[in-house]
């Protein structure tokens, strides 16, 4: 079977989605095309992954460039002739269900909603074209229930799936805190807050460090590993003790060197940081967007879940965290148990080629057939 996978954005959490996606697909015998801008980089990480890569150029917003993005998509499948198209994330989502129209079997994966993203009359466009183009996917796939949820709740009627996102646990998994610490020369004795992501809007880093001032967390440090689109504003606003990383090619040191992990996102489908944070044996701190009430091991939301955009409650949160290294163990025992028997990239992986095994169309039928059902 040979899969079109449509990918824009090229970075962050899509991409590590796509790349753990076509390494299982091609170590599975399908043939994994994936198609995004050579910019970035997935295309060289899909390709040591085992895909095919093809050149897509692409924008992350809606603009003038839009038709000759859907003219790209177009020629793509012309010339690759997939059994099916996964479109990932807003962008691919709108010119892929465009170009297609079901004329082949289209799987469409939001990575989170693209209206939880805007506001006001954008907000109102992006329901709108979202609940038009399902009628052009065969499938809807949410990676948590919450985000299937918020689908339904904007209007979408679609045909859903919900597949929850995995990590690979054989890369992330519990390592020794002193050693990791001593790797990326930061003192042994003081706690350290971690926060794995791009510096954008969505992960909400000005709310975190709003909260770290507030936290009064005196000798802690905080760690912002990533790099992005509002660095220059969070550096000039960011009190003591916050220490700016950059973009890390392995998060895994940054994970094993924390004390706590925190992602005060303002949307999300289900984080992928989280997550891994969790298989590395450390207790993490979110905002209450979609997928992360369901990505928390049972009881945790008390002392892990809090309301996003409220820098109030995540100040205290994390003083409290802060405060008892005995709760910070207990809880990032449990988050690795947890992670390892719900978040295995291995099971999301098969899941997903299950799906697509549902889709594609039997042998004989024709595109003409499938146009007219």
């Amino acid at each position: 079977m040979k899969i079109l996978h449509l990918v824009q954005p090229v970075e962050g959490g899509v991409a590590r989605v796509v790349v753990d996606l076509v390494r299982a697909q091609a170590g599975a015998g399908l043939r994994p095309v994936v198609a995004c801008p050579p910019d970035g980089g997935l295309a060289a990480a899909a390709a040591e992954a085992g895909a095919q890569v093809r050149p897509w150029h692409a924008g992350r917003d809606p603009d003038l460039r839009l038709a000759g993005e859907v003219a790209g998509v177009r020629a793509l499948v012309r010339s690759c002739r997939p059994q099916l198209v996964h479109a990932h994330s807003a962008k691919a989502g709108l010119a892929g269900r465009i170009a297609v129209r079901g004329r082949v079997p289209t799987v469409f994966q939001p990575h989170a909603w693209s209206f939880e993203a805007v506001r006001g009359a954008t907000a109102a466009s992006a329901r709108r074209w979202e609940r038009f183009g399902a009628r052009w996917a065969d499938r809807v796939l949410c990676v948590s229930e919450s985000e299937r949820d918020r689908g339904r709740l904007a209007g979408i009627a679609a045909r859903w799936s919900v597949i929850r996102n995995g990590v690979d646990l054989d890369r992330f998994r519990p390592g020794d805190r002193d050693a990791a610490r001593a790797a990326l020369s930061l003192p042994a004795g003081v706690p350290l807050v971690v926060c794995v992501g791009r510096l954008s809007r969505q992960k909400g880093q000005d709310v975190l460090l709003d909260a770290w001032r507030r936290a009064r967390a005196g000798g802690a440090l905080l760690a912002l590993v990533g790099g992005g689109p509002e660095e220059d504003r969070l550096r000039a606003a960011a009190p003591d003790g916050v220490l700016f990383a950059g973009a890390a090619d392995d998060v895994v040191p940054w994970l094993h060197a924390s004390d706590v992990v925190v992602l005060p996102s303002r949307w999300e489908g289900m984080a992928l940081a989280p997550l891994e944070a969790m298989a590395c044996g450390r207790p993490v701190l979110v905002t209450d967007v979609a997928g992360a009430g369901e990505s928390l091991p049972p009881g945790q939301a008390a002392h892990c879940l809090v309301a996003p955009e409220d820098p109030a409650a995540l100040a205290g949160a994390l003083a409290a965290l802060l405060a008892d290294a005995g709760l910070r163990e207990a809880l990032g025992r449990a988050a690795g148990l947890h992670a390892r028997a719900a978040f295995d990239v291995r099971a999301t992986a098969d899941a997903v080629v299950r799906l697509y095994q549902e889709l594609v169309p039997p042998s004989g039928t024709t595109t003409r057939e499938r146009t007219e059902r």
